[in-house]
């Protein structure tokens, strides 16, 4: 992928879809997190959205799902629309990479048409997840979503153009998966990575008098 400052004529010039927008029929689901995005343990909450990137083939979509307490990103996936199947690729992306899970886990993100979806809902109940919800229009609803959008965005996303939608594919999951995981601290879990801090508590869960 080619490295350079964003410019406004790289753009494309036909406007992004909105990403939150309700669907027809909508299946919502309470707020079961009441904006406690760190639930104190890890695989208690898991919180999802969509972001858009602006590439020379249009646009495309970026969906992720973060573990609210190890800041770990879980599942992420990018594709040229903004069906379901993104959310539910993302999702099953989640679920895959934590195996067996000892209780129901929290599934938290705004009303948009994916989420409120019966593909969506029927996809939490296959899986086991409890479904929860902002208010329609309120962002701090889903703060710790919209916090690493903007993490993503400013570290990453607007120091780059992307000539394909591949490229934007290929950077972002490189970004989240090489650095954001791997490499980068967070104050909030003691200035760990994300994969750190897990690994922290993998060892003092299996030798507690460490």
């Amino acid at each position: 992928m080619h490295a350079a400052s964003r410019d406004s004529r790289d753009q494309p010039t036909h406007l992004a879809s909105a990403t939150t927008v309700p669907g027809p029929n909508p299946d919502p689901a309470p707020d079961l997190v009441k904006r406690v995005f760190d639930q104190g343990r890890r695989d208690l909450a898991w919180f999802s959205d969509i972001t858009y990137l602006a590439t020379g083939q249009g646009w495309a979509y970026l969906c992720t799902v973060r573990d609210g307490h190890t800041r770990r990103v879980l599942g992420r996936t990018v594709a040229d629309h903004l069906r379901a199947d993104l959310v539910e690729d993302a999702l099953r992306q989640a679920v895959a990479l934590r195996g067996q899970l000892p209780r129901k886990v929290i599934f938290h993100a705004d009303r948009g048409c994916q989420y409120t979806s019966k593909q969506i809902a029927k996809l939490a109940g296959e899986l086991d997840l409890l479904r929860s919800m902002g208010r329609t229009g309120v962002c701090w609803d889903n703060a710790a979503a919209e916090s690493f959008w903007s993490t993503f965005k400013n570290e990453y996303y607007h120091r780059h153009v992307f000539a394909t939608i591949s490229d934007a594919r290929r950077g972002a999951y490189t970004w989240i998966d090489a650095w954001y995981n791997a490499r980068r601290r967070h104050s909030s879990i003691g200035y760990l990575s994300p994969l750190q801090y897990e690994h922290q508590l993998a060892t003092q869960a299996t030798n507690p008098a460490a």
